[in-house]
């Protein structure tokens, strides 16, 4: 019965642990969360403030990227892109959707697709220091970012503190995002406990 218990106790946690990793915040990161870092210590070099994490963007981060999904690097893609030829994507008013954004509250941010082959991170930093998108980078009016990315493609949007770029959504999401997070806390505690009964009984 102790032995059972225990693989009990086993299956719940991976079981829990997997349920949260299927809550919209993706439980692999890695990428995004060394160029986060990256960058706020390029600003730091450049006596600018940090960027704070801002999820809304986050989101918006993602959607653009599995936008750009299975397209080729090449010299006209990405931070190489000359302003003005970007491309236009008919289904942007649906990622602004997605992630209960509209063009009111995101028209002062900034968004800059990279493509780097297997995202190397030095490389993946210089595509955002070392160009066109270093000017934005060096605006001290962005005070918030998000990241996202998929393949060889990086995502990152700058945000502001002001209404016309702050990402924050019309709606008051909040509730419901804590809602859902309670709900998994409540699963996972109720299945450790379930677990323990089985183990101690």
């Amino acid at each position: 019965m102790r032995l059972s218990g225990l693989a009990l106790l086993l299956i719940s946690l991976t079981l829990s642990s997997t349920l949260f990793c299927i809550h919209p915040v993706q439980c692999d990161h890695g990428e995004e969360d060394e160029l986060f870092q990256e960058i706020n210590k390029y600003r730091a070099s450049l006596n600018l403030t940090s960027l704070s994490k801002n999820e809304n963007a986050n989101c918006f981060a993602n959607e653009m990227a599995g936008e750009f999904k299975g397209e080729a690097c090449t010299n006209s893609t990405g931070a190489n892109t000359v302003p003005g030829t970007e491309p236009q994507f008919s289904n942007y008013p649906d990622h602004l959707t997605k992630c209960h954004l509209n063009v009111s509250n995101t028209r002062d941010g900034s968004v800059m697709p990279a493509c780097v082959p297997g995202l190397v991170p030095s490389l993946v930093l210089d595509n955002f220091t070392r160009s066109l998108y270093s000017a934005n980078l060096n605006d001290s009016k962005y005070t918030g970012i998000g990241i996202g990315s998929q393949d060889n493609w990086i995502v990152v949007v700058l945000t502001t503190n002001t209404s016309q770029g702050s990402f924050v959504p019309e709606t008051d999401d909040n509730s419901s995002s804590a809602n859902v997070i309670s709900q998994f806390g409540f699963i996972y505690f109720t299945l450790l406990f379930l677990a323990a009964s089985f183990f101690f009984s």
